[in-house]
């Protein structure tokens, strides 16, 4: 909500569990540990969890929140109205003479997403968390707080205050928080690793982003609180001296630990190197950011967290309503809850794992077996169309055997290893696209850009392979909502000739083991590269358009190497590419990351100039790195891509 707004007149009477605010720092706020919860859960009886809040007060922090459901006038009519009366009243009123508040002063910004990704590795690892093992990363974070703090003892701040604490009906979007301008006053305590709150006031003269809010509201929840918050709801305001400055920094550093580098089941397992497990944290995080790990598939790692954060809140809490000792039903609940969060923790883990990770731990796509063959041995040619002619059929030999469809699903569900799928032209959808495994072709009739298959936003993928041999001819395809690769090759070969594939997340993937061939075809407007290779793959590409790919909806795009081709290496894929025409990409027309583990060397100063477009070449060097990559490129036109042509990426 923007500064100086004011309250809706509909302020909301309830929160649901799952939107309160989660543990941030424990060490630091003495906020719930979910850790110790979820321990007790694997037992998953009765789990006492402490209130986030002081228990002392609740009743009056209760008036407080009442206060904002009645108007004054029928405050001032007397204990005599009764519960009923109450909740006909208007929602919100503030007295005429109350002042208005003023808006909120700027705050110190230090966006963490703007740091390179060496200078985040080098803070929090050798910097912050040093040697400190998982267990000991919140009294690494106090340590580092407390040392900053010591610069000053006082200083205004904003204090963003969960909305929980002020009104009983709100939404959520439109007040994500209540902003106070307070003076603060740090005193950090002897062992850093006890509760780090610190002391506010109201500040003068009173602010907040909220213009009608009551000051006697505001006055009466510090009281509640006893003056003390958590240090990382407080956020400097610009305009006091540079020590300000390093102060919220330091906090910026902290929270960016909680909210993108820490994970709950951090001090439940033993790590033995727990800033390597951290530098791998930072690097997925800045892959996502910078287009390596595209941005449908990052907003899938995203919810997926979200998704881990709030089961666990919703665990926490359910065990926290079992008053007594648990029935049996209760007990069935909360395994259940239990191993969901188990289910989410292990996605999550292999995200982490760059050896796993590959393009995104995706869910499994394609459940079904092949069917092989029919019992009589004999193939089908499935006409889909709304309407089957004789003039569709003419050129077919008279012994084939047809059957038509006007739902290319049905078509697809019906085929065995060896059939043929016609299209003509129209729009269709088929999430059977993403079930291929018996060795089929599908072609469209008439011009490409008349047959247009378009993906099911309701599903992740859109086009998946693990057959033999499939091929795709004269066909549109146009990803509309999934995250996967437009076109996803599993295993075995797949031939695309003479497509159009509009991305709208990932381009073309080739994973570890399969094979792709692709002629006369056009990519254009993936988020990453538009042909993905990984390592051990296999791709031949002839006479095809690859252009405007890299179109990521990020703030550091500009960082991304990523563009028309990108080769993943160890094992090395094999790429063979012949009169491509590869431009106007927001990345490189080629790309080739290799891994820090190479198993071939580069000289350094290649790695330094690259090949981009202008730069001077060390031709003998970056054709040798090609030979044992076994690429081989020939009459390719690559150009106007932002980052230049060729360029080879350690990563």
């Amino acid at each position: 909500m923007a500064s100086g707004s004011r309250l809706p007149e509909d302020a909301v009477r309830g929160v649901s569990p799952g939107q309160r605010g989660e543990k941030i720092v424990s060490a630091l706020t003495g906020d719930l540990v979910m850790a110790a919860a979820l321990k007790s859960a694997a037992s998953p009886v009765r789990s006492v969890v402490a209130s986030p809040r002081p228990v002392k007060g609740t009743a009056g922090r209760e008036a407080a929140r009442r206060r904002l459901q009645l108007l004054p006038g029928s405050q001032a009519e007397g204990p005599g109205q009764g519960p009923e009366e109450e909740e006909e009243e208007p929602l919100l009123s503030v007295p005429e003479e109350d002042e208005e508040a003023r808006p909120l002063p700027p705050v110190c910004v230090f966006p963490m997403r703007g740091m390179w990704r060496e200078e985040k590795v080098a803070l929090y690892c050798d910097e912050v968390l040093q040697g400190y093992k998982a267990e000991d990363a919140d009294d690494a974070m106090s340590k580092y707080l407390s040392e900053k703090l010591k610069l000053k003892d006082k200083w205004l701040g904003v204090w963003k205050a969960n909305p929980e604490l002020f009104f009983v009906k709100y939404e959520e979007s439109s007040i994500p928080f209540v902003g106070i301008l307070v003076e603060v006053t740090c005193k950090p305590s002897q062992s850093s690793s006890s509760c780090f709150n610190v002391t506010v006031s109201v500040a003068e003269p009173f602010s907040s982003n909220i213009a009608n809010i009551p000051r006697d509201l505001v006055d009466e929840i510090l009281e509640e609180l006893e003056h003390s918050v958590s240090l990382l709801e407080v956020y400097p305001v610009e305009g006091q001296d540079s020590d300000l400055h390093d102060i919220a920094l330091a906090l910026e550093v902290v929270r960016f630990f909680y909210d993108f580098l820490w994970r709950d089941w951090d001090d439940e397992e033993s790590c033995e190197n727990y800033t390597a497990l951290i530098e791998e944290r930072i690097n997925l995080w800045c892959d996502i950011q910078d287009g390596t790990i595209p941005g449908p598939i990052a907003q899938r790692f995203k919810k997926t967290l979200e998704k881990y954060k709030n089961k666990r809140v919703e665990l926490i809490e359910y065990q926290s309503n079992i008053k007594e000792d648990p029935s049996a039903a209760e007990a069935v609940e909360c395994w259940k809850k239990y191993y969901e969060i188990v289910m989410l923790c292990g996605l999550l883990k292999m995200w982490e794992d760059l050896r796993l990770r590959v393009h995104g731990p995706f869910f499994p796509r394609i459940l079904r077996r092949r069917k092989g063959k029919r019992n009589f041995g004999k193939t089908i040619t499935h006409i889909v169309a709304k309407v089957m002619t004789t003039d569709m059929v003419k050129d077919l030999s008279p012994d084939t055997l047809l059957q038509q469809h006007d739902d290319l699903d049905l078509a697809l569900d019906s085929c065995y290893s060896g059939d043929t799928v016609v299209i003509f032209p129209g729009e269709y959808q088929a999430v059977n696209l993403a079930l291929l495994t018996d060795d089929i072709v599908i072609k469209g009739i008439g011009k490409r850009e008349e047959i247009m298959i378009t993906s099911e936003p309701s599903h992740d993928s859109f086009v998946v392979s693990k057959a033999d041999n499939v091929k795709l001819m004269h066909l549109s395809l146009i990803q509309q909502g999934t995250v996967d690769g437009i076109v996803v090759v599993e295993s075995g070969h797949m031939t695309l000739e003479n497509c159009v594939l509009k991305c709208e997340g990932t381009g073309v993937c080739v994973l570890t083991g399969a094979a792709l061939t692709i002629t006369d075809s056009e990519i254009t407007g993936a988020q990453g590269a538009g042909v993905e290779l990984y390592p051990g793959s296999v791709a031949i590409l002839e006479r095809n358009e690859i252009h405007h790919c890299n179109n990521l909806r990020t703030c550091d795009s500009s960082k991304s190497t990523l563009g028309g081709v990108n080769m993943k290496v160890l094992p090395a894929p094999k790429l063979k590419m012949t009169n491509n025409h590869i431009y106007n990409n927001n990345g490189y027309g080629v790309s080739i990351l290799q891994p820090t583990e190479q198993f071939f060397i580069v000289a350094e100063e290649v790695l330094n100039k690259g090949a981009a477009s202008g730069d001077k070449r060390d031709d003998n060097m970056l054709s040798k790195v090609m030979q044992n990559l076994n690429l081989e490129m020939n009459n390719n036109k690559i150009e106007a891509n932002v980052k230049g042509d060729i360029r080879i990426v350690t990563s």
